[in-house]
């Protein structure tokens, strides 16, 4: 025997996925089995939007596809969310569901819609295994979702093909697997000497990567481009520590802070050479629309074709990052020992650092500075939607590319417990820390059970202000009165021993690093319940 269900576990576990997350149905027990046995350890979860987000944490640490489990009906709608936030926000994600048989749809119509039609605008594609094809069926699910932009891919498993005999010759290592596309380098040509001497000739060069340079494996090249050719970068949220963020090169991230970008904005303007690698605008607030005057030379490279219209470029190639990288500097010399005459760059590093200054008594800047003071250099952080990723992305320093995971072109709130679940899943040694607000906690609380259950030590830090924040501190500035942002005090450390975890109440910065010491000794998850006062973030963000 062998069954497409068993031919699609095989597939997914020869693209390197190792864990699924979802909730069962009866529709969908075969695969579930067929996974098992595969190798593919399937993990309960609360709700199927947090297993989606369990899935992208995995994805972020081995690089496989992630995999969410749905019966069919509620719980494919369940997932609109995270399969909407994995297209925008770029995740290779195989959404497997279940499905009745087509004659009997023609006249059962209990918990029956077209689950086609209401993922097609939010995925790449939509397949149905088919008797016959299921190995290529599923070969093509992997390789649309991570071709680029990778993103989700939905298969519906119908009850009857599930366990359909496929016979030996349909087996799935019958079907070889695509070749992966090889590094791609910009054309030689006239178009790409200009772009070559524009840059060799450029004393305020600057580069901005983003998302590409993840996908392309290219945080190195970036790194080594910058130090030799003396570039100061400018990255996405999601780009954060592609080149580490101690080093004086490095101006952090941008994306969605007004505060950040009354620095970054003027500086870009100022530059004769504007480098944009793997860089995608959707992650990118409405001051990021058209940044640079239309005469600037800007030189994009990456897979991307800019249909966009957020940014012009003078010169756009369709590469692979690293390799782009590596030509251009090739092409001009063996690197520079100075750039920015004026100090530029250097003075706007300065200003950054002192408008997110972290040594504050108290706030919820001082708490993300006492939290990263106490964590090793590769401890992997996560963040939910709201005013203190914004602030968190400030202030927090990633040392190595994906040290900080959050949902940043979709920017949905309750993403930040199940990516944390799932990196620690994916590498159980790291430090694994989630910062959420207390609002989106409330929305996934749940899900503390689904930590508990799987044993883990995460961090889970709450800043608790009982308020939607960065919408009531909209409303304020826009002069309307405060209506619907407001909710009631929850004992967040009741709640967390009454799911199996361990609370702490933390109102200033000491006990932190006793705190997070013990929390390292558990076998499940450790939460802080952390005060941080009304209108914290005012002339923060």
């Amino acid at each position: 025997m062998n069954s497409s269900v068993e031919i699609l576990a095989r597939r997914l576990f020869q693209a390197g996925c190792r864990h699924a997350f979802g909730i069962p149905g009866g529709e969908v027990l075969a695969v579930m089995a067929a996974l098992d046995g595969a190798g593919i350890r399937f993990e309960l979860c609360k709700h199927e939007n947090s297993g989606g987000f369990m899935a992208e944490g995995t994805h972020h640490v081995t690089g496989a596809p992630g995999i969410l489990l749905a019966t069919l009906g509620p719980g494919v709608a369940n997932a609109a969310n995270v399969m909407a936030n994995a297209l925008q926000d770029q995740v290779p994600l195989i959404f497997i569901t279940g499905r009745v048989d087509e004659a009997e749809a023609a006249t059962y119509t209990h918990q029956i819609f077209d689950h086609g039609a209401m993922l097609a605008p939010i995925t790449k594609a939509s397949l149905t295994l088919v008797d016959g094809a299921v190995a290529v069926l599923v070969d093509k699910a992997i390789a649309i979702a991570t071709a680029f932009p990778p993103g989700p891919v939905h298969i519906d498993v119908p009850i009857s093909v599930a366990t359909m005999d496929q016979g030996a010759d349909q087996g799935a290592d019958q079907i070889a697997a695509r070749a992966a596309p090889q590094p791609l380098a910009p054309a030689p040509g006239p178009e790409w000497r200009a772009a070559r001497d524009t840059f060799a000739a450029a004393q305020r060069p600057i580069l901005i990567a983003g998302v590409g340079v993840l996908h392309d494996d290219a945080s190195a090249q970036v790194a080594d481009f910058a130090r030799t050719f003396q570039v100061p970068v400018i990255t996405t949220y999601k780009a954060k520590g592609v080149l580490a963020e101690n080093e004086p090169l490095a101006l952090g991230g941008a994306g969605l802070s007004p505060l950040a970008d009354r620095h970054l904005l003027p500086l870009v303007g100022q530059s004769d050479c504007i480098i944009l690698a793997g860089y995608d605008p959707i992650e990118m607030r409405a001051g990021w629309r058209d940044p640079w005057p239309a005469d600037t030379n800007v030189i994009e490279l990456g897979g991307l074709e800019n249909t966009h219209y957020m940014h012009r470029a003078r010169w756009s190639f369709r590469c692979h990052v690293g390799a782009g990288l590596t030509a251009l500097g090739a092409d001009t010399g063996g690197g520079r020992n100075e750039t920015w005459p004026g100090g530029e760059a250097a003075a706007t590093r300065q200003a950054l650092l002192a408008a997110f200054r972290a040594d504050e008594d108290w706030g919820p800047a001082a708490l993300v500075d006492e939290i990263q003071k106490h964590s090793p250099a590769d401890a992997i952080a996560t963040a939910d939607s709201g005013a203190h990723r914004i602030m968190l992305s400030q202030v927090w320093q990633c040392l190595q590319p994906r040290g900080l995971l959050q949902s940043s072109a979709l920017c949905t709130m309750g993403c930040a417990l199940p990516l944390a679940i799932g990196a620690k899943l994916a590498e159980p040694e790291r430090m694994v820390i989630g910062f959420m607000g207390d609002a989106s906690l409330e929305m996934v609380m749940g899900e503390l059970a689904t930590a508990r259950d799987l044993r883990q030590n995460i961090l889970i830090v709450v800043f608790v202000d009982r308020t939607l924040a960065l919408i009531e501190k909209k409303q304020r500035e826009s002069g309307f009165a405060k209506l619907g942002v407001d909710f009631g005090a929850t004992d967040f450390v009741a709640l967390a021993n009454a799911l199996g975890g361990h609370g702490v109440a933390i109102e200033n910065r000491a006990g932190i690093a006793e705190a997070m010491a013990a929390a390292k000794q558990r076998e499940t998850f450790t939460l802080l319940a952390c005060e941080i006062g009304e209108n914290a973030y005012d002339g923060r963000i």
